[in-house]
């Protein structure tokens, strides 16, 4: 698969819409939501599972050089925040959901499939990387804390993102038959 200027574009495009979407913030209750996992997912559905790869690592890469486009700033100390595994996350969440929703005419219900896949792996790499950063540092947190205040309460909102990605790709794909490639 040859690297083309159109190629380098869309997914240096889903790259700064994952950006923007750290900063856009959803107030709910005592917790805020960003649209970052909903960039990530529409960058998979819409560019393909390596595409789709390439455009979060970009993003973390970007973030880690020092530009602040993470919720909480960016550098390489970022490493460090129990957050940052979530972000690791978004790669592999973008290649499932490209891998599996991206097969030509999916529907509602694959594409959801992908999301939930996604999400799931964004949740695998996150959950426990904030576990470990807390106790690295503070050994003051149990893994059913961790599962709840990394996972579950995120998870309603997460699915609305998915649920939303997936009915933006398809609109998408009605008015461009052709894809983004």
């Amino acid at each position: 698969m040859r690297i083309t200027p159109r190629r380098m574009i869309l997914i240096a495009l889903f790259a700064a819409l994952t950006a923007v979407g750290a900063f856009i913030r959803i107030p709910m209750g005592t917790l805020n939501f960003t649209l970052q996992v909903f960039f990530c997912l529409l960058a998979g559905m819409l560019l393909g599972p390596v595409d789709g790869a390439l455009s979060q690592a970009l993003y973390i890469l970007i973030g880690l050089v020092g530009i602040p486009i993470f919720t909480q700033g960016g550098g390489p100390g970022y490493v460090l925040m129990p957050s940052f595994g979530y972000l690791l996350g978004m790669i592999p969440c973008a290649y499932l959901v490209g891998l599996i929703s991206r097969v030509p005419d999916a529907k509602l219900p694959r594409m959801m499939i992908g999301a939930g896949a996604g999400i799931l792996s964004i949740y695998i790499v996150g959950v426990p990387y904030l576990y470990f950063m807390f106790n690295a540092f503070t050994g003051s947190m149990t893994f059913t804390t961790a599962l709840w205040s990394g996972m579950v309460i995120f998870l309603p909102m997460d699915i609305a993102k998915g649920v939303l990605a997936a009915l933006v790709t398809l609109m998408v794909r009605r008015r461009l038959p052709q894809g983004l490639k």
